[in-house]
């Protein structure tokens, strides 16, 4: 009579291993789901933001640079002081405190990475020349636009900054002498913020008027705009009125470019 009620509690205990081991299968396709979704969820989020991107910027593509961002109206009138530090060079390992935020002339180094190169038009805080390289490209004719965190926290005015760098194309045309860079918080540290309400300036470092160069010095100015946000048709306004050829040294450019 033993035997038989032994083989019953075998049995038992053959389906309570039986039981676990499915239990401990599903688990384990449950994890491995669970961690193949995630990585799905993790590979989709890393391409799809390059694709929005692209696909964001192309939406640009047949529109005019006076066309892209707001209004001229968002932009203050254009303001302008004497400017200094034509051919100033400082030491490279020098860094120059500019009065102005941001900066449209002054000492500035002379090396293989100042001015900085004409082909990238946008600049991310991670990537941005040195605002000692970017005041030689000041003085060789640019037009930059700069921008503070509030817009650099906006990935929709990115991409629209971005994509007006894109309007500039090339190193060969002068009249394409054109950046987007970032105010970061260390430059408002040394130098500054942007006046109230405004998170885009536009600067020009002019001799004066176009053609003037260095023959007069005391003409030189420092030329700045403000904007609430960008105003593409602001900027082409800006840049008519300040081509690259009204600045201390329009026809230099970067080596790097060469």
């Amino acid at each position: 009579m033993a035997k038989p009620a032994k083989t019953e509690r075998q049995k038992v205990i053959d389906d309570i291993r039986k039981q676990q081991k499915s239990a401990d299968k599903r688990q384990g396709y449950l994890i491995v789901g669970v961690c193949g979704a995630i990585a799905l969820l993790i590979v989709g989020a890393a391409v799809y933001q390059p694709l929005k991107n692209s696909w964001d910027l192309r939406s640009y593509n047949d529109k005019a640079l006076s066309e892209i961002g707001a209004p001229a109206t968002a932009c203050q009138d254009i303001t302008t002081k004497p400017a200094a530090g034509n051919e100033e060079h400082v030491p490279d390992e020098q860094q120059v405190t500019y009065e102005d935020a941001p900066p449209a002339f002054g000492s500035h180094w002379n090396n293989a990475e100042a001015p900085a190169r004409m082909s990238t038009k946008f600049w991310r805080e991670d990537d941005r020349p040195e605002l000692e390289a970017l005041v030689h490209n000041l003085e060789h004719g640019f037009t930059i636009v700069w921008y503070d965190e509030t817009i650099a926290d906006d990935d929709e005015a990115l991409t629209e900054l971005e994509a007006v760098g894109k309007k500039f194309p090339g190193t060969t045309n002068m009249r394409y002498k054109f950046y987007a860079a970032p105010w970061t918080s260390d430059d408002e540290k040394e130098s500054g913020k942007f006046p109230k309400g405004q998170h885009i300036a536009f600067t020009h470092w002019s001799a004066g008027g176009a053609g003037q160069a260095q023959a007069d010095a005391a003409k030189q100015q420092g030329v700045w705009q403000y904007c609430s946000e960008f105003s593409g048709e602001a900027l082409e306004d800006f840049m008519v009125e300040y081509p690259y050829l009204d600045s201390p040294e329009p026809d230099a450019m970067s080596s790097q470019d060469f």
